[in-house]
């Protein structure tokens, strides 16, 4: 497994956008705004009608409630029923969206994403000046929740796929499958697939007063009992409707299914927004047994935790042995450091947006004469100039001419390093562009490891002058 920066650029809407429809469990009218955002900021949701307009990441680590949709909370602040906003925003391929609320819960709409789809595409999709990455899988993961039965696998795939599989145990819904097999077909497959609920649930609900906003247009109600005249009267009242009837396909009027599997549909759709909880894009295919907010929101933290650790431990796979891309002879004809301040010895990889380079350690550095001559430790300032060297390979790259340029610091942020590097250590350097390189300017992260772990790592912005 492996997180990679890819040629994809990051996107976000061209200008804000409102909706405003009733929150289905809260019954209150609310308006929902979508705003542009910048790169690497991911969705989060603002509370605007609260003191300080309080944000929350759309992050899996917020989830603290799943019995009714998705519900995330930090610091007593709360945001309800999460999921469908967050499907439409993956399903049209944006990436960095702030989503403003002045209540709880967006608005339930008519059950499915279908209207932020479109107040999405109203607003326009633009690029950013960053590159998407993608969590590449490799080996299965997976989650099961004995008590449900409930089992979500991620395996191999070229592409992020979904398959949702659905077996309630009742005559009148049955199993369903659907399969979303590419991002790009979500709005024609699966974006207006309505929420759905069965009589009995609907039923508590009612009785508990935790259904204010719904009513038979956004919500398939599956019928799975008989219906008692004192039932219907209750649905009837709590729906407004003059008459309440049972279709022959087993649902309460009021409402054509868009398709038949839409419960299956639906349930995709939920996947697709629970798993943006993660908040990196995945490079494998999905498939969910019997899924539920619970064991979608509970994979989806064990898939942050493994990125995360994957993020501080993924040491680039490089055979060392191999003829470089560069030899420290064409490094020098591209850098003008000489020894004993040329601190690179060879390069492996070289792309418009990351390049990775390497280091032997020995005793023989000049550093070391001075540095705990008893217990010699490279200094950690020279572990982040040879990355900065690195980089400056990556910026050079991009001028015809690299010998006329010097690469000058011009920033750092977030350094930290991790473990000690000592004589006999081989150094690996990683650099990636955050954004592109423009007029010069090279804003990159940078990583070194030694000995298969982190040893160092840092943001590091760099620009290139030409001699004069």
């Amino acid at each position: 497994m492996a997180i990679i920066n890819t040629e994809i650029k990051q996107k976000t809407i061209a200008k804000e956008v409102s909706l405003t429809g009733v929150g289905l469990h809260t019954g209150k009218n609310v308006t929902l705004t979508f705003k542009p955002s910048t790169a690497n900021s991911g969705y989060a949701f603002k509370r605007v009608d609260l003191e300080g307009q309080p944000v929350i990441a759309a992050d899996a680590n917020y989830v603290t409630n799943t019995q009714r949709g998705t519900c995330l909370e930090k610091n007593g602040v709360t945001i309800q029923t999460s999921e469908h906003v967050l499907a439409a925003l993956v399903g049209l391929d944006v990436d960095n969206v702030l989503i403003e609320l002045n209540e709880a819960e967006p608005p339930i709409m008519d059950g499915s994403s279908k209207f932020f789809v479109e107040a999405i595409e109203k607003a326009g999709i633009v690029e950013l000046d960053a590159f998407r990455e993608e969590f590449v899988v490799t080996d299965i993961i997976s989650y099961a929740d004995e008590e449900t039965g409930s089992e979500i696998l991620l395996m191999p795939s070229k592409e992020y796929q979904i398959t949702t599989m659905v077996d309630f145990g009742t005559k009148v819904l049955g199993t369903q499958n659907a399969t979303l097999n590419k991002v790009s077909d979500f709005k024609k497959d699966i974006s207006d697939s309505r929420t759905f609920s069965f009589l009995h649930e609907i039923e508590m609900l009612l009785e508990h007063g935790l259904i204010k906003g719904g009513d038979l247009n956004n919500a398939i109600v599956y019928v799975d009992k008989e219906l008692s005249p004192e039932t219907m009267e209750k649905l009837r009242l709590a729906f407004k409707k003059d008459n309440i009837a049972v279709k022959p396909n087993g649902i309460l009027d009021n409402l054509t299914l868009h398709h038949p599997n839409e419960a299956a549909r639906h349930k995709l759709l939920d996947v697709l927004g629970d798993l943006a909880l993660i908040r990196t894009r995945i490079r494998g295919k999905i498939i969910a047994n019997k899924p539920g907010h619970y064991v979608n929101t509970q994979f989806a933290k064990k898939m942050s935790k493994i990125i995360k650790n994957e993020r501080r431990n993924y040491v680039p796979n490089i055979d060392l042995n191999q003829e470089p891309l560069m030899d420290v002879n064409q490094i020098m004809a591209m850098l003008p450091h000489r020894q004993p301040f040329l601190l690179i010895d060879k390069v492996f990889e070289l792309s418009e947006n990351h390049v990775i380079a390497m280091k032997n350690v020995t005793m023989n550095e000049s550093f070391f004469a001075g540095h705990f001559p008893g217990a010699p430790v490279m200094p950690g300032v020279l572990i982040v100039e040879a990355m900065a060297q690195t980089g400056g390979v990556l910026v050079l790259n991009t001028v015809p001419d690299p010998e006329n340029y010097l690469t000058f610091f011009m920033k750092m942020d977030n350094v930290k390093f991790k473990r000690k590097v000592s004589p006999g250590d081989t150094l690996i350097f990683k650099c990636s562009l955050i954004t592109p390189i423009r007029r010069g300017i090279c804003h990159m992260q940078g990583y070194a490891y030694a000995n298969g772990k982190l040893c160092a790592e840092a943001e590091l912005m760099a620009q290139i002058s030409k001699v004069k």
